[in-house]
């Protein structure tokens, strides 16, 4: 029962789905895995962001089992008071190991790592050069911010080095940018952005939440992938996409680290993780060592999925990743085209304004290492059955 304060609330609510801008929680009731079961029916799953299918690893499970039994459910506090654990030490020095850096440490998520690192390391005086497609959670730590600001078109290192020759007076310059633009899926170009920031004596930030386990050696990320270890100074990773777990976490020098932890709101005002979930995230680190072929089956999957959607004429976008959109225009059409999907058996969720602009409306897919070839056979026959009849394809 809406009550009469709560009434604005409740036609803005209203307004938003009747112009297809607000769809009801699906709520799945097995494991995220290629399939997952909604109101009692199986579904192949093109919507979960596991793309090594490491949730469900019996290292993972084991390892958060045997980490809660010895520790407990909880951490208890705040990392700076009583809540680190000799497991997030642990967790902190792998990450570092794996990422190539001097130092990493942990939060609560990507999204709190990013508002934490911006609105901390930027003040009054600096400045911050943004890809206008940058995550949202790189937005909202720009507003918290004091900097000044300058945003430069999507992936246009002209337009950056424009940003940068503006940005001359400021004291500490920083770009950020995105490895890989979640709702597109194309890759940053980033030996132009490090030479451009380089040469103005700029500091670089790479979001890698959807290139972490993705590209990369072993899946070490966008840096790795483009052999420019030690050339960027701030690397965000996510540990709840190809890790498998949860949380978030920076990487790079010492001197970061220890900023971060003397300054970062999330990280000082925010209960540390449980240490089943350190130990889980520990336990995907030597998965991502020991078992390449999860990556390379990914990528396999991947070629053949957007090449035969691109085949059959669906609008794949500039994508060159595992996230493949298929673009459907207004919102109301990528919604039909979702709910056709589900019809057919797919679950594969519209992506809509404000995530992406009206006219690109679109159903994101994520095909993972663990989808089989039959079932990417079955979810492309649906797709062609129902781009045809919505017209998005001859």
């Amino acid at each position: 029962m809406t009550r009469p304060s709560e009434q604005s609330l409740q036609q803005e609510l209203d307004e938003l789905a009747a112009g297809g801008l607000y769809r009801p929680m699906r709520i799945i009731e097995s494991p995220q895995g290629t399939e997952v079961v909604i109101k009692g029916r199986r579904l192949i799953n093109l919507s979960s962001n596991n793309y090594l299918g490491l949730n469900t690893h019996p290292r993972l499970v084991q390892a958060m089992v045997d980490a809660t039994n010895r520790f407990g459910a909880g951490s208890g506090a705040v990392r700076t008071i009583a809540g680190t654990l000799s497991i997030h030490e642990e967790l902190e020095r792998r990450l570092a190991e794996f990422k190539h850096t001097e130092a990493a440490l942990t939060l609560q998520s990507g999204y709190a790592t990013n508002l934490g690192i911006l609105s901390c390391v930027l003040v009054e005086g600096d400045v911050v050069i943004s890809d206008e497609f940058n995550h949202a959670s790189i937005i909202d730590g720009i507003r918290l911010t004091k900097a000044d600001r300058l945003v430069y078109r999507h992936g246009d290192l002209d337009s950056l080095e424009e940003a940068l020759e503006k940005a001359a007076k400021y004291r500490r310059k920083l770009v950020v940018t995105d490895g890989v633009f979640s709702m597109d899926g194309d890759i940053a170009p980033l030996p132009g952005i490090v030479e451009r920031a380089e040469a103005h004596t700029a500091m670089v930030m790479v979001d890698d939440a959807h290139a972490s386990g993705v590209l990369g050696e072993n899946g070490r990320g966008s840096v790795s992938h483009f052999g420019l270890d030690g050339r960027v100074e701030i690397q965000v990773g996510t540990l709840s996409k190809a890790m498998g777990v949860l949380g978030g976490y920076s990487a790079g020098s010492a001197t970061v680290r220890e900023f971060l932890v003397a300054k970062a709101r999330p990280f000082l005002f925010s209960t540390s993780h449980p240490p089943g979930v350190a130990a889980a995230c520990i336990a995907a680190i030597d998965v991502l060592l020991d078992e390449p072929q999860r990556i390379a089956r990914l990528w396999d999957n991947t070629r053949y999925f957007k090449g035969q959607l691109q085949e059959m004429g669906f609008n794949t976008g500039v994508s060159e990743t595992p996230i493949t959109p298929v673009i459907a225009g207004d919102p109301d059409r990528a919604n039909a085209l979702s709910d056709d999907l589900l019809a057919g058996g797919i679950f594969a969720q519209p992506i809509v304004f404000p995530m992406v602009k009206r006219e690109q409306s679109r159903v994101r897919t994520i095909v993972t290492s663990e989808h089989t070839r039959a079932q990417l056979d079955a979810t492309l026959e649906v797709f062609q059955g129902a781009g045809k009849k919505l017209g998005l394809i001859g």
